[in-house]
């Protein structure tokens, strides 16, 4: 099965980057013209999610993690990133999505976004996939 990483840095605490192109060539260069890939991040305090890379929507979508992460939480007592940890599993780690063509299907407006919650840092993305015969 073919598998690939891919590396990410975010510049600051919250941020929202669109990662379609860069897992869009990692897939076409593995040579798989149809099948399903499964794309993870392995950190607890960042997501990854399908929709519009349109700037009020994305602002709107840090607004709305922003807002449901506020509150008295007990992990902060331990590292003072609960509201991540949460936001994060709410998001949640993968997406799984079509390979047609040769390339990730996706919808007309549909982008593939990563989501840094506890930021800046460097992240690493799998991505793992599962060919037709």
């Amino acid at each position: 099965m073919p598998r690939d990483s891919l590396n990410i840095s975010t510049t600051q605490q919250r941020q929202i980057i669109d990662i379609t192109d860069l897992v869009q060539a990692k897939v076409r260069a593995m040579g798989v013209a149809q099948g399903i890939a499964c794309i993870s991040v392995a950190h607890c305090t960042c997501a990854i999610y399908v929709n519009e890379n349109e700037a009020g929507l994305v602002a709107d979508t840090l607004r709305l993690i922003i807002a449901a992460s506020r509150g008295d939480w007990h992990h902060d007592s331990i590292d003072d990133n609960a509201a991540a940890h949460l936001s994060a599993t709410l998001l949640g780690s993968s997406v799984t999505l079509p390979i047609t063509a040769g390339a990730l299907e996706f919808g007309t407006w549909q982008r593939l976004m990563f989501v840094e919650l506890d930021g800046p840092r460097s992240r690493g993305l799998t991505i793992q996939v599962v060919a037709d015969k």
